[in-house]
């Protein structure tokens, strides 16, 4: 089985001000489109293999989904593929959005 580890909202910004995160959005792309976190890229599964490709699998990975839910099957499936460390963001986007409004970029 896939491991895969939780990341809360104030320690994602520790690793973003260290810059050593890739961080996915799995949501539906009219949502990505209208506020992700900064930095982020968009993943569905016609871009899933394009990234497991190119990105870089001994940089962790933190996944975003709406609520913290699905980024968890996501971040395990990654976690299979190769990446080393791979995150769920506890809360989603709903949370980040609300507790960190000035890192959401539209």
């Amino acid at each position: 089985m896939s491991e895969f580890q939780h990341i809360n909202g104030s320690d994602l910004i520790a690793m973003l001000e260290e810059g050593s995160v890739q961080i996915v959005d799995i949501r539906d792309a009219m949502s990505f489109q209208q506020g992700h976190i900064s930095g982020a890229k968009h993943l569905d599964n016609s871009t899933v293999e394009q990234f497991v490709t190119e990105a870089d699998p001994d940089q962790p990975v933190v996944v975003c989904c709406y609520h913290g839910n699905s980024s968890q099957q996501a971040a395990a499936y990654l976690n299979s593929r190769g990446f080393k460390t791979t995150y769920s963001l506890d809360g989603g986007f709903a949370l980040w959005g609300s507790a960190y409004p000035d890192r959401v970029e539209h």
